[in-house]
C-alpha cells in the first residue's frame, strides 16, 4: 500500500472511513454502532504466529488515539500479523469531537436524550457511546462491580442494562472471537501507564515480561492494576485467558480531550508497539 498521509480535518470517523476506502489489504467490518456507523477493521502483516488485536477509542473523548492506529497500521508489523480496529465508539467520538453539529445529524429524541443526560451542550468530556453507555464497562467481566460504575445513562461510567448490551461491545468481542488474537492492547489517555492482569485471573509470568518489554519500548511506567472490572481487557484476560494490555498514551499533565498538537508526541512513544509486542510473544512461543 502506498503512504498514507493521515490527514486531520476534525471529522475523525471520516478519516478512518477514507482510510478504509483506499486501504489495500485484508479489511473488514468488525460490526456497527449504536447509530449504525461501522467500525473497521484493517489487517497487517501475516497470519500466522502471534495474531494481535489492537482497539483505539472506545472511550469518545480519546479519539485522538485513532489517529495513532493509523499510523500503526502505515508501518506495519515485523512477526505474524495485527487486527487494528482504530475507532470502537464512531457516535461517541463524532459527539464529542462535533457536539451539536452531531446532534442535529441525529433524530430530535436521541438528541434530546444525549443533551438532558450531559446537563448541557459541551460534549468535548463525553466518553460513552450514542446510548450513554461507558463502553469499557460493558464486557462481561465481573460486570457492575467497578468502583466508579453507575446505573442509569451518563457521560461517563454508566455499566448498561446487561454485559454486552451494546452493539458496539458485542462487535469487539464476536470480531475477537473471530480472529482468535494471541495478545490484545487497548488504546486510551492519558497517563503514559500500562495495565495488565485482572483480580480474577492474575498476571501470569509471560504478561510480566510482555509488560515490561511494552515499558522498555514506550517509557511508561507498568503495573497490574486490580481495581477494573467489565472491561475489554477484563474481558480477555478472563474469558480468553490470553495476554491483554491497556496502554494510557499522552502526559498526565495533558488535558481531556488530547489535541491534534498531542499526537506527535504520542506517536514517538508508541509507534514501536505493535512490532516489539509481536517480537516478544515470538520469544515466548
Amino acid at each position: 500500500m502506498a503512504a498514507f498521509t493521515v490527514i486531520m480535518d476534525g471529522d475523525v470517523f471520516e478519516t478512518v472511513r477514507r482510510f478504509y476506502e483506499r486501504y489495500r489489504k485484508d479489511k473488514a467490518i468488525a460490526g456497527y454502532s449504536a447509530l449504525g456507523l461501522p467500525v473497521y477493521a484493517f489487517f497487517v502483516g501475516r497470519q500466522e504466529y502471534p495474531v494481535l488485536l489492537f482497539q483505539y477509542a472506545i472511550h469518545a473523548r480519546e479519539w485522538i488515539t485513532a489517529y495513532l492506529a493509523l499510523r500503526h497500521i502505515e508501518r506495519g508489523i515485523g512477526r505474524g500479523g495485527a487486527w487494528f480496529l482504530p475507532l470502537t465508539n464512531p457516535d461517541g467520538a463524532a459527539l464529542s469531537l462535533r457536539g451539536e453539529g452531531f446532534l442535529s445529524e441525529i433524530s430530535s429524541e436521541r438528541a434530546a436524550f444525549l443533551r438532558r443526560v450531559n446537563g448541557g451542550k459541551d460534549f468535548s468530556l463525553w466518553k460513552a457511546n450514542a446510548n450513554a453507555v461507558d463502553l469499557n464497562v460493558n464486557f462481561g467481566a465481573f460486570w457492575g462491580t467497578g468502583k466508579h460504575n453507575v446505573r442509569m445513562p451518563a457521560p461517563e461510567n454508566y455499566i448498561g442494562s446487561r454485559p454486552f448490551s451494546e452493539p458496539e461491545t458485542r462487535a469487539l468481542r464476536d470480531f475477537t472471537l473471530r480472529v482468535k488474537p494471541h495478545a490484545t492492547v487497548s488504546y486510551h489517555t492519558k497517563g503514559e501507564e500500562i495495565y495488565y492482569g485482572f483480580h480474577a485471573a492474575p498476571a501470569s509470568e509471560k504478561e510480566g515480561v510482555l509488560a515490561r518489554a511494552l515499558s522498555d519500548e514506550t517509557g511508561y511506567a507498568a503495573r497490574v492494576i486490580e481495581e477494573s472490572a467489565g472491561g475489554y481487557k477484563d474481558w480477555c484476560s478472563l474469558a480468553l485467558k490470553i495476554p491483554a494490555f491497556t496502554i494510557e498514551a499522552g502526559s498526565d499533565t495533558l488535558s481531556h480531550p488530547l489535541k491534534e498538537s498531542d499526537l506527535c508526541g504520542i506517536t514517538e512513544k508508541n509507534i514501536g508497539v505493535p512490532r516489539r509486542l509481536a517480537e516478544e510473544l515470538w520469544k515466548t512461543k
